[in-house]
């Protein structure tokens, strides 16, 4: 199968990485096209391949599909032996469940702390909104945590598209120094230390100064 992934800077696109990941959870050979966001010639350049001129976009045989939840999904019924979601029935539901979320909500949170691999410093005071956005993630990973039927670091023991979503809230709380308590940052730690996170957060770092 022919995919082509279409991202944007590693240093800032959260959801390219999410794309991303999803990819290489799946285990499928990819190509991979970096547009620089924020160019004069950034959307003009997106909308030759997708009409949403937005990143991640993935190329496949079926069509291009744009939205990282859809690219995850497409991939988990493209490879379903590669445990992109939980094979127990209610691990799945609620890391679907975790996805739509994240995809879907948090806004304070992505809106006041953006993604920035570089970042190394706290917000100069937390906006109530935010740290109420903070304190339900916390409680979305624990929730996750409670019905995972394998062992493992990760939300459900083994890494699933769940990880791949809050990946890039992982580096946000690192990168904005948040004080967690202990099984938090370990989960913290378990992206930073996640073999397919690592290579995307040296690639984004090489893009300093480009």
């Amino acid at each position: 199968m022919s995919l082509h992934l279409i991202i944007g800077d590693k240093l800032y696109s959260s959801w390219s990485l999410r794309g991303a990941l999803a990819l290489e959870l799946s285990g499928a050979a990819y190509t991979e096209e970096l547009i620089k966001l924020g160019q004069p010639d950034t959307r003009e350049r997106l909308l030759k391949h997708s009409p949403t001129g937005k990143v991640p976009l993935l190329k496949t045989k079926h069509g291009t599909i744009a939205d990282s939840l859809a690219i995850g999904e497409y991939l988990a019924e493209q490879f379903p032996d590669a445990g992109l979601w939980p094979k127990d029935i209610a691990a799945r539901a609620q890391a679907r469940s975790a996805c739509a979320q994240m995809h879907s909500g948090f806004f304070a949170l992505r809106g006041n702390m953006p993604f920035d691999l570089t970042r190394n410093a706290p917000l100069a005071s937390t906006p109530p909104d935010v740290q109420a956005d903070i304190e339900r993630m916390l409680a979305l990973w624990a929730e996750c945590r409670a019905v995972a039927t394998e062992t493992g670091p990760f939300l459900f023991g083994a890494a699933t598209l769940a990880d791949a979503f809050f990946a890039p809230i992982a580096v946000r709380l690192r990168t904005y120094q948040v004080k967690l308590p202990a099984d938090a940052a370990a989960y913290v730690e378990t992206i930073y230390q996640w073999p397919a996170f690592k290579a995307w957060h040296t690639a984004g770092l090489e893009e300093v100064g480009q």
